[in-house]
C-alpha cells in the first residue's frame, strides 16, 4: 500500500512538472537561470522574480520529484516480490538520471528543440512506469486475459500514436513553428509548402487519426459494454476533442500562453489515461473497476 501511494504521489508530481515545463517553454523562461546548472544565476537560491522565478520553480519541483522517486526506488527494491518489479525500478531510475543529464544539456546548449522534445517524451515514459506501479497491486507481472487481447493491441497502437503526436508537437512548439499554418490551412493551400508547414501538418494529421481511433474504440467498448474500458475511453474521447478545440484556439490567439499550457496539460492527461487503461487490462483484479 505504501509503495502504491508513493508511486501515485510521484506520478502526480511528474504530471505537474510536465505541465509546469510547458509553462516554462510557453512563457520563454527556459533561460531564467542563465547558463548555470545546477546553480541558478550562479547562486543556490537566486533573486526570485520574472523568468528566474519560473525556471527556478521548475527546478525545485524537479528536485522534489527526484528525492521522492529515489525513495520509491528504495521501497521497491526492499519490498519487491517479483523480478519484473525490480527491473522496471531500474529502468525508472535510469530514465530519471537521463532526465537530469538532459536538463543540464538543455541549459548548457541554450534550449535545443530536439533535446527538449526528447526530454518531454522520456518524462512520459517515466510517468507510464509510475502508473504501472500504482495499478500493479499484486506485483505479479502481466496476466493474459484472452478476451481482451484485441483491445490490448488497439491500445498499444494508440499509445504509440499519441507518443508520436506529442513528440512532433513538442518539436513544432520549440522550433516556433506553431503559427506556420492557420487553424485550418497552410498559407494559400491546404497542403504544406515548407518544412515548418509540413511538420505542423504531420502533427495535425496524427492528432486527427488519434481522434478517429479513440472514437472507434470508444464506440466498440460502449456498444459491447466492456466495463473496464467504457468510462476510460469516454473520458479519453472527451479530452481529445477538448484538446483539438484548445489547439485551434491557441493558434487563433497567436500561441496564447494559457492555452498553450492547457494544450500540453490535456495531452499528458490523455496519454496517462490510455496508459492506465492498457495496464488495467493486464490484471484480473481490475476488471470490475
Amino acid at each position: 500500500m505504501v509503495k502504491r501511494t508513493l508511486a501515485f504521489t510521484v506520478a502526480i508530481l511528474t504530471y505537474i512538472l510536465i505541465v509546469f515545463g510547458g509553462y516554462v517553454a510557453s512563457s520563454e523562461s527556459g533561460m531564467g537561470c542563465g547558463p548555470d546548472w545546477p546553480l541558478c544565476n550562479g547562486k543556490v537560491i537566486p533573486i526570485l522574480q520574472g523568468d528566474t522565478l519560473i525556471e527556478f520553480g521548475h527546478r525545485v519541483i524537479g528536485a522534489l520529484l527526484f528525492i521522492l522517486a529515489v525513495v520509491l526506488y528504495g521501497t521497491i527494491k526492499k519490498t519487491a516480490k517479483h523480478e519484473l518489479e525490480k527491473k522496471i525500478a531500474n529502468w525508472m531510475l535510469l530514465l530519471l538520471s537521463l532526465q537530469l543529464i538532459m536538463g543540464a544539456i538543455i541549459v548548457f546548449y541554450h534550449l535545443p528543440s530536439l533535446i527538449i522534445s526528447t526530454h518531454l517524451l522520456i518524462a512520459m515514459v517515466f510517468l507510464s512506469l509510475l502508473i504501472w506501479y500504482w495499478r500493479n497491486e499484486e506485483g505479479n507481472g502481466f496476466s493474459e486475459i484472452e478476451t481482451l487481447q484485441g483491445y490490448k493491441k488497439h491500445l498499444n497502437i494508440l499509445i504509440l500514436l499519441l507518443f508520436f503526436t506529442m513528440g512532433i508537437g513538442a518539436y513544432v512548439k520549440h522550433q516556433h513553428y506553431g503559427l506556420a499554418c492557420g487553424w485550418l490551412s497552410c498559407g494559400d493551400s491546404i497542403l504544406p509548402g515548407s518544412l515548418p508547414e509540413l511538420l505542423q501538418t504531420i502533427h495535425r494529421l496524427s492528432a486527427f487519426i488519434s481522434v478517429c481511433y479513440i472514437l472507434v474504440i470508444t464506440y466498440i467498448v460502449v456498444t459491447k459494454n466492456i466495463k473496464i474500458l467504457k468510462s476510460r475511453m469516454v473520458l479519453a474521447l472527451f479530452i481529445i476533442i477538448l484538446q483539438i478545440i484548445v489547439g485551434v484556439i491557441t493558434i487563433l490567439l497567436f500561441i496564447s500562453v494559457s492555452f498553450a499550457v492547457l494544450h500540453i496539460a490535456l495531452a499528458a492527461l490523455l496519454f496517462a489515461i490510455i496508459i492506465e487503461a492498457r495496464i488495467s487490462l493486464s490484471y484480473p483484479h481490475n476488471l470490475d473497476r
